[in-house]
């Protein structure tokens, strides 16, 4: 079974969404930070990701890093980079902008929110213009042009495998 580490706004997108039962089945164990629960245990966190986070699937477990980097970034980021850093540069899912900088200069694989629904559509788990309209009704920000990028490769996809 593989391991994956997990930043909070892949997790906070997909479970408003109602599509993070895909990660277990794209990458088998999800590794949390302690500050990636505080974050999504936060009063201004939406109700449903709060109480996501106060009762964990068993496929998620919780783990701090053994050292701090200090990398000028969120808390959840640092940790979550540290800790993939840690068990031997495993994958890390994560979506903004500075966090995704830092963890490639680490030389860590990195799967953002778009790449996660991308990986499951293929994987017939969800379709994903349908995930991406619901994420679309959320706060999650994407450039119109990265959108279209996206889902033209998708549709490519699906039309070689017709």
């Amino acid at each position: 079974m593989s391991v994956v580490v997990s930043d909070t706004t892949p997790l906070n997108y997909l479970i408003l969404i109602g599509n993070i039962d895909v990660l277990p089945r794209i990458f088998g164990k999800v590794l949390v930070p302690p500050a990636v629960i505080r974050e999504l245990s936060h009063p201004k966190t939406p109700p449903i990701v709060a109480k996501w986070a106060r009762s964990l699937p068993e496929w998620i477990e919780v783990r701090a890093p053994r050292s701090d980097l200090h990398l000028g970034i969120g808390p959840g980021e640092d940790e979550a980079i540290a800790l993939a850093i840690e068990l031997n540069h495993s994958a890390i899912l994560v979506d903004d902008r500075k966090a995704v900088v830092a963890a490639k200069s680490q030389g860590l694989p990195v799967f953002g929110t778009l790449a996660i629904l991308d990986a499951a559509d293929a994987r017939g788990l969800l379709d994903f213009e349908a995930a991406i309209a619901r994420l679309q009704s959320t706060s999650f920000y994407i450039e119109e042009r990265v959108l279209e990028k996206n889902l033209a490769l998708v549709r490519a996809r699906k039309n070689r495998k017709s």
